[in-house]
């Protein structure tokens, strides 16, 4: 699809299997070409342990419809990954917070349609929040609080639901999501 005029080129940083960047690349290039690249989720979780799930737009390039973790996204090249994800949590879900905890990191490497390949060095952050969401329609088609009992047995009877890194994350790192 043709850009609008004046807009950007998305660009992901590359990295290698520590993190360390080794050079930028256009977003969908480096998805076509499944090369390794730094990215980042967050997890949002209210006070009674219910976690904030958005839907994955059904015009999103890849993954649409699915339900997956509260946002995600890729930092720009020079932009640090915890100011990345807190712009992402404005930009797709309309909330805006002044920190978020680490939680985790992994990589992943997973195919997700189109001829499309996930190859990502994940930054997992956290935070307890509870309120409205007002998700970005491009982005998001709906969000949700869903209980976390009845999302890991709902991940376990119906894994094509979710997003292959949010599978990932509960199926890896639940401990570290619900602690």
């Amino acid at each position: 699809a043709a850009l609008p005029a004046g807009a950007a080129v998305e660009q992901v940083v590359l990295v290698d299997e520590r993190d360390r960047p080794v050079g930028v690349m256009e977003k969908l290039a480096a998805h076509r070409e499944g090369r390794l690249h730094r990215a980042l989720s967050v997890v949002l979780r209210a006070p009674d342990g219910r976690f904030l799930l958005q839907r994955r737009a059904a015009g999103k390039y890849h993954s649409g419809g699915v339900w997956t973790n509260t946002c995600c996204g890729h930092p720009r090249p020079g932009e640090p990954v915890a100011q990345a994800a807190l712009r992402r949590l404005r930009e797709e879900m309309g909330i805006s917070l002044a920190v978020l905890t680490p939680l985790f990191q992994t990589v992943y490497r997973a195919p997700v349609g189109g001829a499309l390949v996930e190859h990502e060095y994940v930054h997992v952050f956290g935070a307890v929040w509870h309120g409205d969401c007002v998700p970005e329609p491009a982005e998001v088609e709906a969000c949700a609080w869903v209980e976390a009992a009845a999302l890991r047995a709902d991940l376990g009877l119906r894994p094509e639901r979710y997003s292959v890194w949010f599978r990932r994350y509960a199926a890896m790192f639940w401990e570290r999501m619900t602690a």
